[in-house]
């Protein structure tokens, strides 16, 4: 009887994630991903470039119109979705995220849990934040005075470069709970649980360009984005001290909102300032008895 041969291993093939499709970087380029604890070779990342950063932008630009005007209540099924299938692939994120961080199976585990809540936390707020930051307004004159928050648009998004998974979550799902639309610069060191993220976005109900998920070098991708008039928003939580300074300085140029980096605890309760920091308020006047 002949011996069984021994298979050969299929390695993934990650890619990334615009516009609801899974392109490699439109350069070809790659950068070789390591495990954090042994530096063993885990797999070859997208190396994106501007142009797909750009390509990234124009998606997301086309997708605010119907994701805005979405309902908050459906916004927040489309959410919960998300929290489903990722809790369906949780012991691929499990690895992931441990060989990513060098964390232990018991820790990573903890962390892809704390995700998958995090993400259900942000799906029941997307029909109360509303309740939260608007409200009437007093007046003197025979007026009704409503202010009421607005989608910013599309936001930019540097995702921390430490925490993979978790820390992508917290900074990603407030910003299509309240009607944006992102594009996402991935973790430049741990990239994997992110790109593996959009495979999940795609699987669930979250339309075409929505979210828009790169990875490369945070600041070959981030200065584009920056300076780019379609982008709304950056959110710099994975920019270090210096590349912050040269972008928030770039932003200015189109009167961007910026929300600078900081030291952040991602396992805390993370409140609604990330809520609030992508809405705009409107303020609409009323006569009374019309």
């Amino acid at each position: 009887m002949a011996e069984q041969q021994a298979r050969l291993a299929v390695f993934k093939t990650y890619k990334l994630y615009v516009g609801g499709k899974f392109p490699r970087s439109e350069s070809g380029r790659v950068y070789e991903v390591t495990d954090s604890k042994s530096g063993q070779w885990l797999a070859n990342a997208p190396l994106a470039s501007r142009k797909d950063a750009r390509d990234a932008v124009v998606a997301a630009r086309k997708a605010v119109a119907g994701w805005s005007g979405a309902t908050a209540y459906n916004r927040g099924q489309v959410l919960y979705r998300v929290a489903e299938m990722l809790e369906g692939r949780r012991e691929q994120f499990v690895r992931e995220v441990a060989e990513a961080e060098g964390l232990s199976k018991a820790r990573a585990a903890a962390a892809v849990d704390a995700a998958v809540d995090r993400w259900v936390w942000y799906a029941g707020w997307t029909d109360k934040i509303a309740q939260v930051v608007g409200g009437a307004n007093p007046v003197a004159g025979p007026f009704f005075n409503l202010s009421t928050p607005e989608p910013t648009g599309v936001v930019a998004v540097l995702a921390p470069q430490e925490s993979s998974l978790l820390g992508l979550v917290s900074v990603l799902a407030p910003v299509i709970a309240t009607g944006n639309t992102a594009v996402v610069v991935a973790s430049q060191r741990a990239p994997l649980p992110a790109l593996s993220f959009g495979e999940v976005l795609a699987s669930s109900d979250v339309p075409s360009g929505v979210v828009n998920v790169l990875s490369g070098r945070t600041a070959e991708l981030a200065a584009p984005l920056a300076a780019h008039g379609d982008v709304n928003a950056l959110d710099l939580a994975g920019a270090d001290a210096d590349l912050a300074v040269e972008l928030e300085a770039a932003a200015a140029d189109t009167l961007k909102r910026v929300r600078r980096p900081a030291a952040e605890d991602w396992a805390a309760e993370p409140g609604t300032s990330r809520l609030t920091a992508w809405l705009e308020t409107k303020t609409v006047w009323h006569p009374i008895g019309v």
